[in-house]
């Protein structure tokens, strides 16, 4: 992982200014993280590490798709890992693409909100993911493949979310939102 990435994170939080404050504690806490940690991006960072995933839209944005996470056994955006990604951005999209099957998505390059969670990761270790979430639609009339990484991938209504997991929704309803103020930044990434 390059040292590119870790200054992309910076950048990209750096110059990201969220609406609540509790959305601005948890982006100065990912900056405080980033500035110690050069391992901060990795996996194999026990003390936690950033992740990037994105809530993914149908075209007309009336449906999101979501994954049933085989770890942790419930409905969540598509997203995971950094790897050999030049942004957190292409992360989230690359992540997306992976796990829907769905080529030509549009993410906006800026993200929507921030969400620290435990996890035990596939290395076994008790962690926390420091996540990066970004908003992505999908091209008209795209269908969803579900990959290995997922039990299941389905397209929900937006007003009808599966389960109780208060993150997903709040994720929803501010990737919805920013969709409404029709995002300038929105734009094709390749990953």
């Amino acid at each position: 992982m390059t040292t590119a990435l870790h200054a992309d994170a910076v950048a990209t939080l750096g110059e990201w200014r969220p609406e609540s404050h509790a959305q601005e504690s948890l982006r100065q806490s990912y900056l405080a993280f980033l500035a110690g940690r050069e391992d901060a991006l990795r996996r194999s960072c026990a003390a936690g590490h950033l992740t990037a995933s994105a809530a993914v839209f149908s075209y007309d944005h009336s449906k999101t798709l979501l994954t049933l996470h085989p770890r942790v056994g419930a409905w969540l955006q598509l997203g995971g890992h950094c790897e050999d990604d030049a942004t957190l951005a292409a992360a989230a999209l690359r992540e997306a693409t992976e796990e829907s099957g769905i080529d030509g998505l549009v993410l906006d390059p800026a993200p929507v909100q921030l969400d620290a969670h435990a996890v035990t990761c596939s290395l076994g270790v008790p962690t926390r993911h420091l996540d990066v979430q970004f908003v992505a639609v999908a091209p008209a009339g795209a269908e969803a493949v579900r990959s290995h990484e997922s039990l299941d991938l389905r397209w929900w209504p937006v007003d009808a979310l599966p389960g109780d997991d208060a993150s997903v929704r709040t994720l929803v309803t501010a990737a919805l939102a920013r969709l409404a103020a029709g995002s300038p930044t929105c734009a094709r990434l390749e990953f």
